[in-house]
């Protein structure tokens, strides 16, 4: 007599359906300063970098001795900035002085979308950086100055934001500026053998007479350029 066939095995469970990564906003403090961009999931697409602030209504402290050291909201121009370094080694700054607004399609892959004058737009002020190109950049140092409108940064509220097109947004605030400051680097990013990493800066800048804020941050981050004088 033949042996019975064998029942045939019970099919496997199914695979239980992957989880979407959950990825929340990023805070960068003085006590964790640093995130990977590349890990949080920003590793394509376009990279939003927004400055927003506002003028805190009572001045106090010493600001308030300097005379007009801070604006009021309808004069106050603040200009955000990046210095890049491609890894070419082509160095250059993007910013609304000189008209130098940057390309996200050609190098430096880098754009400054607007020209916010009082901060009160929700928008702020925006630089885009193409994150397609992550492995031309070399590093880049996001930083505002001062254009006219006050003497210092003294009594402003500021945010900074980065948000990628694919991955969690970062974020952190300005500290309270207690010095004479013109220029103010906010965030340094650099490519760390393919991954790109954001730091939090926050440091206010006082340039030395005669020395103008894109100039103290080149010297401050070593950037090595030759500046002339540009129109706005």
């Amino acid at each position: 007599m033949a042996p019975a066939p064998a029942a045939p095995a019970p099919p496997p469970p199914a695979a239980a359906p992957a989880q979407p990564v959950r990825l929340t906003k990023v805070t960068l403090t003085k006590e964790s300063p640093t995130v990977s961009l590349t890990k949080q999931g920003g590793t394509s697409g376009a990279l939003r970098v927004n400055l927003n602030w506002e003028v805190r209504k009572q001045f106090k402290g010493w600001a308030s001795k300097l005379g007009r050291a801070v604006a009021m909201h309808g004069d106050l121009d603040l200009d955000l900035c990046a210095l890049f370094e491609l890894a070419d080694g082509r160095k250059g700054v993007v910013q609304a002085l000189g008209n130098a607004f940057g390309s996200l399609q050609q190098p430096p892959y880098i754009l400054l979308d607007g020209d916010d004058r009082t901060g009160a737009v929700a928008t702020g002020e925006n630089l885009t950086v193409n994150l397609d190109h992550t492995q031309d950049f070399r590093r880049m140092v996001i930083f505002v100055t001062i254009y006219e409108g006050a003497r210092s940064f003294a009594d402003l509220n500021a945010t900074v934001t980065l948000t990628p097109q694919h991955g969690a947004p970062i974020e952190f605030s300005l500290d309270e500026c207690t010095v004479p400051s013109t220029v103010c680097a906010l965030a340094l990013i650099t490519n760390q053998g393919g991954e790109l990493v954001v730091q939090r800066e926050a440091r206010y800048l006082v340039p030395e007479r005669g020395v103008s804020p894109q100039r103290t941050i080149d010297y401050a981050y070593g950037w090595g350029m030759n500046w002339t004088p540009g129109r706005k």
